[in-house]
């Protein structure tokens, strides 16, 4: 296997394919993401995300925001509000901002209603400056259309976008579920079919004074009780997202909604599976 190494979106990708990557087809895939970029980023100043948080208004959004904007519905319905990608100014205020700062303003602002914002394909309107945050589902369906360009031209692909996993390789792989407090040590290992995805989150990777980036949309505040989380599901999208929710909702809301396994472990230690997690648990 090949690998091609970058810097992209502010995070380290790792690709691995059967032959070389030859210099078109790496082209192709660093305009694809930049594109995306363009488009969800709220870190940029000439995004349309950040232009939707300056005035309100309507703008044309590319064709993944159908599928974006879709599963952000289920997940705010599965979570009953909790998964809100509204929390972008919330979060900016937190200090997760452009330039991180990672110092609070006195008075955050609070999470708006999700429904506050429609959605007609292509067509996004808004009522009021919104700063729209797709980092619980974004990255994922990132790589899930880095994949698509792949495709013609090499299927035998794995693609890791710093935790966001999707594997199209000829065999399965074997990921260790790293401890969220010690990078040293893993909980377990999960194996990975082809054409599956892996997603991992933890509350510690974006942490500063009392604050992490994993809010719940109903509360502004950060979760308190799951540290981390690992799912595996047959889109990157999906696996990502459902990392996210699994933070926020019970795992029974989420197994009867969404065709997925997961882990996650607790902040006392506990470490919870579903039945049919591919892998091993340690503890």
């Amino acid at each position: 296997m090949e690998e091609w190494r970058f810097d992209a979106i502010g995070t380290a990708w790792q690709i691995d394919t059967r032959d070389p990557v030859g210099p078109d087809v790496r082209e192709r895939v660093l305009a694809r993401i930049d594109a995306f970029d363009r488009v969800w980023s709220r870190f940029r100043a000439d995004s349309v995300v950040t232009a939707i948080a300056a005035r309100a208004g309507e703008w044309n959004l590319p064709g993944e925001a159908g599928i974006l904007f879709g599963f952000y519905d289920e997940l705010h319905a599965a979570t009953a509000g909790a998964v809100n990608p509204l929390i972008g100014r919330r979060l900016a205020d937190l200090g997760y901002d452009a330039t991180y700062s990672l110092t609070p303003v006195a008075d955050p602002t609070a999470v708006p209603p999700w429904p506050t914002v429609e959605f007609e394909a292509p067509v996004v309107r808004t009522r009021e400056p919104v700063t729209i945050d797709v980092g619980a589902a974004g990255k994922g369906l990132l790589v899930d259309l880095v994949a698509d360009v792949l495709r013609p031209w090499d299927a035998d692909v794995t693609i890791d976008a710093s935790g966001d996993l999707l594997h199209r390789g000829s065999e399965p792989i074997r990921i260790a579920l790293e401890h969220p407090a010690d990078k040293t040590l893993a909980v377990g290992v999960a194996e990975l079919s082809p054409g599956l995805a892996l997603c991992a989150s933890a509350t510690n990777r974006r942490a500063w004074g009392e604050w992490h980036h994993v809010l719940d949309g109903r509360t502004g505040r950060p979760v308190d009780d799951v540290i981390a989380t690992w799912v595996v599901s047959a889109t990157c999208m999906h696996a990502d997202g459902l990392a996210t929710a699994h933070f926020l909702a019970e795992p029974a809301a989420l197994m009867g909604r969404f065709q997925h396994e997961y882990v996650r472990m607790h902040a006392d230690g506990r470490i919870e599976r579903s039945p049919n997690f591919p892998g091993e648990v340690f503890a």
